[in-house]
């Protein structure tokens, strides 16, 4: 993907949100692509709502839904159902190499993410704490970590429920009805240009310029002694020459 100017909404909200049990690491702004979602069930009609909405990391939408969910039973597998419809969603249109931040406002699902991330990396496979996932939501789960497994890396950031962009979407999917009959906006991002060519955030990248102006200082200043001290020897030696030249044209002034 090419660099890009605009940052994204939800790059700035991942990028300010705590990732649970897992650091921010340092290509945290080489994120390819942005995935917010939320569930929600309600007791009164028992129904829910699914909303989703995938970004670039210049904020180019890739896609928005907002779905009723008329057979969810509780707002936890809700959440479930919300991330593994957007993964699937971003799954088809990003490349394999792919690098992704999620946003959710559920904390154990943010944790149960990062741990199925870190467990990518272990030669057991094995996740390093114990999940816990809705019975209900089990097959989601699935799902979900399937697809946390299908992307080169990727992170879940938790914020609270009223900063989700995702919330409204999920809360009245039949107002939002409109967003499913968009058409997507964003291109396949061509495979063969990874983020890993994109330049770095400017702190990272003022620093390595800076370093390389050090660099070039050090190096200079061991080319100027060098020559210093090349015109100091030049000079002792033709001191050292001096009195010899002048012995001997006294000696031959003498034997005339």
């Amino acid at each position: 993907m090419a660099v890009h100017g605009r940052p994204s909404q939800l790059r700035a909200l991942f990028d300010e949100s705590p990732t649970p049990h897992i650091a921010h690491p340092p290509r945290t702004h080489h994120r390819d692509f942005y995935v917010a979602t939320d569930g929600s069930y309600s007791l009164d009609s028992d129904d829910g709502g699914l909303g989703v909405i995938i970004e670039t990391r210049d904020g180019t939408r890739v896609a928005r839904l907002a779905l009723p969910d008329h057979s969810v039973t509780d707002n936890n597998v809700a959440e479930y159902r919300a991330l593994h419809l957007g993964l699937d969603v971003l799954a088809a249109r990003a490349p394999d190499g792919a690098r992704v931040g999620v946003l959710v406002d559920h904390d154990d699902l943010a944790a149960n993410v990062n741990s199925a991330a870190l467990a990518t990396r272990r030669a057991d496979r094995s996740p390093p704490r114990k999940l816990t996932v809705p019975t209900a939501g089990r097959n989601h789960w699935r799902g979900i970590r399937s697809r946390v497994c299908g992307f080169d890396e990727l992170r879940a950031a938790v914020l609270d429920s009223d900063q989700n962009p995702a919330h409204a979407l999920a809360n009245a999917p039949e107002e939002y009805a409109h967003v499913n009959r968009k058409a997507d906006r964003c291109l396949l991002p061509d495979g063969s240009a990874s983020s890993d060519a994109q330049v770095p955030p400017p702190s990272r990248a003022d620093r390595r310029a800076s370093n390389r102006r050090a660099r070039d200082r050090r190096a200079s200043d061991r080319t100027a002694n060098d020559s210093r001290t090349s015109d100091r020897r030049a000079s002792d030696s033709r001191a050292s020459d001096r009195p010899a030249n002048d012995s001997r044209a006294s000696d031959r002034r003498a034997s005339d």
